[in-house]
């Protein structure tokens, strides 16, 4: 059971594998302990917050300052929601821990170089890493059960995207975190064999990849921005320079426009130019060598 934070600051703790507490910082901001990892919801600009973590911070949580935490692991609305990030990290590390999963020695070669070690999931199922990157592979035997659409040549699925491809093919052997990740992972980018292989179509708003797509096919005549700068010249504006369609490459027509700096948002796959708002600019600008 999750236990609200006390008034006096003290950490709130539940039992169990892993013990999960809840506290304040030296600097007021929440925090919370799972095991040997340390979570903060920690403020950004505009009244906005998102979740940091560290590792191993031997000091009580009382004593915790900003400069303990690292990374930016996604925004979060509001206390509750940071409490819910917390507990999800606890049951995946109490899962983890019932899968059984086994560090061994390993020198074999990788895509990415010699393994430093690995993880074995199961038989024939292994973590490599390496000095830079790392992976899963699969056996032969263990690599035919993955659906062809998705099938890596060799065995090797790389530690970025690729892992869930292995996740979806034996679900047993990951955390429902991982199970849940590896979902979101495949759906943005292959929809097409989460499509085939489930027998569903992914709606508007279920797959990054799909989405991106359809947004070029709508905008492919329109000036797409590609870079963008502060101006120095004309007050509150900001220069852009844009292709159409977002293109690039060598021959590319590029144009160079003034966006009023207070609606200047990159969405989710650039920011379109309203040829009837967003005049062409061509007085002196801020993007060293630009001339048009």
């Amino acid at each position: 059971m999750t236990m609200l934070v006390s008034p006096n600051k003290a950490a709130d703790a539940t039992t169990g594998f892993p013990e999960v507490a809840f506290g304040r910082s030296t600097e007021g901001f929440a925090v919370a302990r799972v095991a040997d990892t340390a979570f903060a919801m920690l403020p950004a600009r505009d009244g906005r917050h998102y979740l940091a973590s560290g590792w191993r911070i031997g000091r009580p949580m009382e004593q915790w300052t900003r400069a303990d935490f690292y990374g930016h692991s996604g925004e979060l609305a509001n206390e509750a929601a940071f409490r819910v990030k917390v507990m999800e990290n606890a049951e995946h590390q109490r899962e983890k821990r019932a899968l059984g999963r086994r560090e061994i020695r390993s020198t074999a070669s990788t895509p990415w170089g010699p393994s430093q070690g690995g993880t074995l999931y199961a038989e024939d199922v292994v973590f490599h890493s390496t000095a830079g990157h790392g992976g899963i592979h699969l056996s032969a035997a263990r690599n035919r059960m993955v659906h062809p659409m998705l099938r890596a040549e060799g065995g090797w699925y790389e530690e970025d995207e690729a892992w869930a491809i292995v996740a979806i093919t034996f679900p047993h052997l990951f955390t429902g975190f991982e199970r849940r990740c590896a979902e979101r992972t495949i759906k943005d980018s292959w929809p097409e064999a989460w499509e085939t292989i489930f027998g569903t179509v992914l709606a508007p708003g279920e797959s990054r990849e799909k989405d991106r797509r359809a947004f070029e096919q709508q905008h492919a005549g329109d000036w797409i921005v590609i870079s963008a700068i502060t101006s120095n010249h004309e007050k509150g504006m900001v220069e852009v320079v844009a292709t159409m369609g977002g293109r690039r490459g060598p021959g590319t027509e590029e144009r160079q426009f003034l966006v009023p700096a207070d609606e200047y948002r990159v969405g989710r796959f650039g920011f379109v130019i309203d040829e009837d708002r967003h005049p062409i600019y061509s007085g002196p600008s801020n993007f060293v060598g630009w001339n048009g």
